[in-house]
């Protein structure tokens, strides 16, 4: 018999001592990678986009649009590789999205783009700031959340543990990022009386000039005496806040003026721009019984990992330090609960996947031992693993994590891979049952027969696989480990056929008939007298010899096909891309009309979480008004770490483990959706629930653009659409980009008044920022503090609450007099571009 390429193969290895050698050394590599390859939650993909950021003070939103923004646009849509850019403009400044073609070498993109915009930024306006580039890739998700509460310590004393904690965090190898949440800074706020500073005339500058230049110490130089040089240090810093309130700020009537006399000063927390709390869900009662029914104030500590790095080690070792600093540097009355935990999730997912992979190797196994008895089965049972262990080395090597879509390709063709060693290892168990040649001869024979049809069938399963690497956009690079793995695992699978295979049969199936041969049990091999060949005989002969039977056989499988796939014309099942991934987390999403305030706003996402906090499968819920929560994979592209201002909240809803409780996380999101949305309309509030998704991010599940020259009229087309959504069933949580009507004052300085009284523009700007944002004019020197202690110069609450109280703020005029703003401004009420 004429030896092919595949009966060549099993020669060379069939009898060689090198093949257990090879054996060994295929599952040692495999081993060596699958231990190397990180293990995470979602596949390492690179989100091809970036945002450039660019300040334009004072400018309106059209100003920006045309000045800024569409200059931008035309300047980065000439970079190679770019497919779309987008833009908001708003008032005083703009965000240019710049998205490239899925593919694109993600630095190499990057360097373009920096080059393209600092080289052209002396055709911006010249107040226009430099421009802030911000890329976006799957590890700024955080992999970690602890959220820090106390039923006894405020907010600002828990911020400043969590400020420490964090500080330790970063010490552990690979964590990168880390970001507070929550909580009050430590700040000296001096809160002026525009009374008392009109009275000691002085005013907000005067005030910021005395305090900088007091808080001020350099190293003035040194002089030599008797062979010995001596350092001089003039001046001091300001180091409490006694030091500030007794300063000089002016002098009235030949008397001092100190900073008391004209404000209060108070070093403590700083006003809240932002609430975080912490609830207890129905399913997290046995953990905290007494906490149940109330939330508490909270801090969140959201932590990243480095690009390619291990997620459930990196995350073992923060748990293991916070255990170590439980009770010394985090008190035992502020809580410690680890509301998101990706490494754990990620664990939990290669396990139960590993589980499912060796379940499919064990059945394959016994179904092979029941025909082939179980050397048959042992064969098969040895060759599957040093395939997939060379499939997980090609992993490594390519730089694939260990994560859902990976381990998903391995069980996707474990019924592929085994086909080729079953093929093998079963012809040379009939030819060797047969005995009708020796059975070196039986066995490259047997390979011989089936080895072509054998390595045909492998490349046929490989080109059907393989085109899924092709599929254009982000689901091409999510889902590429999938037809990779496949196509390696197969090309694997027909190595380990031809070479291990034949060993391994050889060995065992050759001693099995050798010993019933010698035990004279040997009984002569008949084909036909097998069970298996009389039941297909019966089947076929009749489609073989009748016509008819064979063309109505036929048409019947036909109109089978057809009528399943009418199945998908009559909406009889649902199509999907990828299924509903069962998720320990759902995300409420609140957008409040803008002018609404953040206390408004707080308790809009208060009640809608009362509302929520006797959900049977939630653990616990966080809520973030005026921020937003540590970002998942879903707020990556659709931008939500972008989300402040008081009008925006979060609710994190962190549910049960899935082993725990029957309903999927998409089956709770359904239910939850009609109490979020009827909380959320009885307050003009707007209220999505968010579910991460299976697949790569998208900006939403049906997203419309309007095109045109006529805003207004794209407004109008945008509402109608807006409509349309609303009202087809199915579709839920609609809304779009356009925003509220927002009230705005306008503090119009008559430039002829303020010069006659020697004020200038520039200083009402400042004193009514001042008066109503606030502004840290120096920092408070403390060696021990985390963090900067700003001195906050800012007007009390009850004299910001209107216009008429901003109007009796007074201005110093270059001859000294105190002039009030009434006096310099015409206020016009317009509405916010």
């Amino acid at each position: 018999m004429k030896t092919g390429i595949a009966g060549k193969i099993a020669g060379a290895f069939i009898n060689s001592k090198l093949t257990p050698l090879l054996m060994a050394a295929f599952l040692g590599i495999g081993i060596y990678g699958a231990l190397l390859t990180p293990r995470e939650e979602e596949p390492q993909i690179d989100v091809p986009t970036a945002d450039i950021m660019l300040a334009y003070p004072g400018a309106g939103s059209e100003e920006v649009e045309n000045r800024v923004a569409i200059p931008v646009e035309k300047i980065v849509s000439n970079i190679a590789g770019v497919e779309y850019v987008y833009s908001t403009s708003m008032p005083g400044q703009a965000l240019v999205t710049v998205q490239f073609y899925v593919g694109e070498n993600v630095e190499n993109s990057l360097v373009k783009l920096y080059n393209e915009l600092i080289k052209n930024m002396d055709r911006m306006p010249p107040s226009v700031s430099q421009p802030l580039v911000k890329t976006r890739s799957i590890d700024d998700v955080p992999i970690m959340a602890l959220t820090l509460w106390s039923r006894s310590h405020s907010d600002f004393e828990i911020r400043r543990v969590a400020e420490e904690l964090d500080k330790e965090i970063k010490k552990i190898r690979d964590v990168a990022a880390t970001n507070l949440t929550g909580g009050r800074n430590r700040t000296v706020r001096v809160m002026l009386d525009k009374n008392a500073m009109a009275a000691h005339q002085v005013d907000p500058l005067v005030i910021t000039q005395q305090i900088q230049s007091a808080n001020s110490q350099v190293q003035s130089g040194s002089f030599s005496k008797g062979d010995s040089e001596f350092l001089v240090q003039a001046g001091s810093f300001l180091e409490s806040a006694d030091e500030i309130r007794n300063l000089v700020v002016g002098v009235r009537q030949g008397k001092p003026v100190y900073l008391h006399d004209v404000a209060d000063i108070v070093d403590g927390p700083e006003e809240p721009a932002e609430y975080v709390s912490f609830g207890v869900g129905a399913a997290g009662t046995d953990e905290f019984e007494e906490a149940a029914g109330s939330s508490y104030p909270a801090v969140t500590l959201a932590i990243g990992k480095r690009q390619g790095t291990d997620a459930m080690r990196i995350a073992d070792e923060v748990l293991a330090k916070l255990d170590r600093l439980q009770g010394t540097l985090v008190p035992s009355d502020i809580e410690v609960t680890v509301t998101r935990n990706y490494g754990q999730t990620a664990s939990d997912k290669v396990a139960e996947l590993m589980k499912h992979l060796f379940g499919a190797i064990i059945a394959v196994t016994i179904v092979v031992a029941i025909s082939m008895g179980w050397r048959g089965g042992l064969v098969v049972f040895a060759s599957v693993p040093i395939t997939f262990a060379l499939t997980l080395f090609v992993y490594y090597m390519y730089g694939y994590t260990l994560n859902r879509i990976t381990l998903f390709a391995l069980i996707f063709v474990t019924g592929i891979v085994v086909d080729d060693s079953i093929i093998i290892a079963e012809n040379m168990h009939r030819h060797f049952k047969m005995r009708k040649l020796p059975f070196m001869q039986a066995a490259l024979t047997s390979i011989n027969e089936v080895g072509n049809p054998t390595i045909l069938a492998t490349f046929t399963v490989i080109a059907a696989v393989l085109p899924m690497a092709f599929v254009s956009g982000l689901m091409g690079p999510y889902m590429s480990p999938m037809p990779i793995g496949a196509t390696m695992a197969m090309i694997f699978s027909l190595l380990v056929a031809l070479v291990i295979t034949p060993w391994l049969a050889f060995k065992f199936l050759k001693s099995e008939s050798e010993k019933a041969e010698a035990a004279g049990t040997q009984e002569e091999y008949r084909l036909e007298e097998t069970l298996l060949y009389r039941v297909y005989k019966k089947v076929m002969d009749p489609l073989l010899e009748s016509t008819w039977k064979r063309w109505g056989f036929i048409g019947g499988v036909t109109a089978l096909l057809l009528a399943s796939m009418l199945l998908f014309y009559f909406k009889l099942v649902e199509v999907k891309m990828l299924p509903f991934d069962n998720k320990n987390e759902v995300q409420v999403i609140i957008d409040t009309p803008e002018g609404t305030t953040l206390e408004r706003t707080n308790a809009v996402a208060r009640e809608i979480a009362l509302g929520l906090k006797d959900l049977p499968e939630l653990r616990n819920y966080q809520v973030y008004s005026g921020t937003s929560a540590p970002i998942n994979f879903n707020g990556l592209v659709r931008h939500y770490d972008l989300r402040s201002g008081p009008n925006v909240a979060d609710i994190q809803l962190n549910l049960e483990s899935k082993h725990e409780r029957s309903d999927q996380s998409h089956a709770i999101a359904k239910r939850i959706r009609p109490t979020v949305d009827a909380i959320a309309s009885r307050y003009g509030a707007n209220a999505k629930v968010v579910e991460v998704p299976p697949g790569p991010p998208v900006l939403s599940t049906l997203v419309a653009e309007i095109y045109g020259p006529d805003y207004q009229k794209q407004k109008e087309i945008a509402r109608e659409v807006r409509e349309m959504f609303a009202g087809t069933e199915g579709v839920v949580d609609v809304d779009w980009m356009m925003e509220d009507p927002h009230t705005e004052y306008n503090f119009r300085v008559d430039k002829d008044k303020a010069a006659l009284r020697g004020v200038s523009t520039g200083q009402l700007v400042k004193v009514v920022n001042m008066a109503l944002r606030g502004q840290d004019v120096s920092h408070l020197y403390q060696e021990n503090e985390v963090q900067p202690v700003p001195i906050r110069l800012q007007l009390p609450e009850q004299d910001r609450s209107g216009i008429e109280e901003l109007k009796k703020i007074y201005l110093r005029g270059a001859g000294g007099e105190m002039f009030p703003v009434a006096d310099l401004v015409d206020v016009q009420e317009q509405v916010q571009d």
